[in-house]
């Protein structure tokens, strides 16, 4: 099979494309881009679920970036495990052609615990005193030592959070070129999260996003300057585009006002209880997985939902069977923003109870996705000084909680999931081989990805 590398620009659209991406640009005058239907919800996880099975969440499992747990009563966002990805991966497939083939899996999701030869994915250490520790996790495990003594540490917190900065991208691209120079896989899958920060911060505002711009154009630069020195066919991809957004939409506390919404109260602050709660969003950017206790309140629960400024559709079964996500992980109702708007988790009415971890960087404790997480609170004029005395806990060994997320929706200024955005905002996808179509649909990735492996 032919060596292949598939680079996952998240974020990449043509409305991005331009002037301050001076190599992309060139690159693309001797390349096809063809735009990608985003499949619904348009986000990381979904995506590249369906990218690498060549089957819809209604297959493959995964709905969104995180779902109602049904037996556990519990919402659980940013698994790992790559169990939870119902069906054969491509690299599966392509051992059974030819056995000598091999995979780097460098960082896209579901990375844990999946059948590539060598793979890597950020997993920070939890001390029992409460500490997290920047770390990654990979296979095989001796693999992470190798990348951390070359590299440094995995930079956890320029990943993800109010400090993510191009560090992160850059180790996962210098990591992603260590494993090629010394094991020389068959197919490297490289996922770069850059420009996911800025724009969902600023949205596409090119006065603020162009220094982004250009320092992702400058990791492109030196992983398809290397891979073509490989003869690697070299396709670049995106999980789906980010457009602006102007209105939060907080359907926990519409439900709440119904009547619908169970919280416990702990110390000062209330918690959400899903297992006792007669309805309940799981919201993930633009779409939002919704819960119904009583199947028979359903039909009320839709009318209650598509009355809700900001609200496009409420998929009931049989708007899920048509938009491929009709699979028992969905929620009763699937909701899906209008392209200005995007789904909060919050369901509080007074931020004076709003939980603990909601001024957290807390993925895995939140009951949604929470973008608001790239912020430190602008209402506060000594927020970095906060910021820096609970550091220096940390680093002296005391306990410590880094509560300098705002509760400030409004902040967020793009977003993503939604599939009815403008065609320039869609998911794009870039090779050297010429193709019949312009517009693809998500699971024609798959399609491409073996072509280039086998021709």
């Amino acid at each position: 099979m032919q060596k292949t590398v598939v680079i996952d620009v998240v974020g990449l659209s043509q409305s991005v494309i331009g002037e301050y991406t001076p190599f992309l640009s060139n690159y693309l005058k001797t390349r096809n881009i063809q735009t990608i239907t985003p499949v619904l919800p348009a986000v990381t996880t979904t995506s590249q679920s369906v990218y690498v099975t060549g089957k819809w969440p209604s297959e493959n499992g995964i709905v969104a970036n995180g779902w109602y747990d049904r037996e556990d009563a519990e919402v659980k966002f940013w698994k790992q495990s790559n169990h939870l990805v119902k069906g054969e991966k491509i690299w599966e497939a392509a051992r059974k052609v030819d056995p000598s083939f091999t995979v780097s899996k460098m960082f896209w999701w579901y990375n844990m615990y999946s059948s590539a030869d060598w793979s890597v994915t950020p997993r920070p250490q939890y001390h029992a005193d409460g500490v997290k520790a920047p770390d990654c996790y990979s296979y095989p495990p001796e693999l992470r030592d190798q990348l951390q003594a070359k590299l440094g540490q995995f930079p956890l917190f320029s990943f993800w959070g109010p400090n993510a900065n191009i560090k992160s991208t850059q180790w996962i691209a210098d990591a992603s070129l260590f494993v090629d120079e010394q094991h020389n896989p068959t197919l490297t899958l490289i996922y770069l999260p850059h420009l996911d920060y800025c724009l969902q911060k600023y949205g596409v505002d090119f006065s603020k996003i162009q220094n982004e711009l250009g320092e992702i154009d400058r990791v492109l630069e030196q992983l398809i300057t290397h891979y073509q020195k490989k003869n690697a066919r070299i396709i670049l991809l995106s999980e789906y585009g980010i457009n602006d957004v102007n209105r939060p939409v907080h359907l926990n506390r519409v439900l709440r006002e119904a009547g619908l919404i169970s919280v416990r109260q702990e110390r000062w602050y209330e918690l959400l209880d899903a297992g006792v709660s007669e309805a309940f969003a799981a919201c993930d950017h633009q779409i939002a997985h919704v819960y119904v206790k009583d199947k028979s309140r359903i039909p009320f629960v839709k009318q209650l939902l598509e009355k809700v400024p900001g609200v496009k559709w409420v998929l009931d079964e049989a708007g899920k069977r048509e938009h491929h996500i009709d699979h028992d992980r969905a929620g009763d109702l699937v909701v899906m923003a209008e392209t200005d708007s995007w789904f909060t988790y919050y369901y509080w009415f007074d931020d004076k109870k709003a939980p603990d971890y909601a001024h957290l960087v807390d993925i895995h404790r939140k009951p949604g996705y929470d973008p608001v997480e790239m912020f430190m609170d602008p209402a506060n004029p000594l927020i970095k000084l906060r910021a820096g005395y609970k550091l220096a806990r940390k680093l002296m060994g005391f306990r410590y909680l880094m509560d300098v997320i705002p509760l400030d929706a409004t902040l967020v200024k793009g977003s993503h999931g939604a599939v009815l955005a403008p065609q320039e905002f869609h998911p794009v996808l870039i090779t050297d081989q010429p193709s019949g179509k312009d517009q693809l649909v998500a699971t024609d990735v798959y399609d491409v990805i073996w072509q280039h492996l086998n021709n």
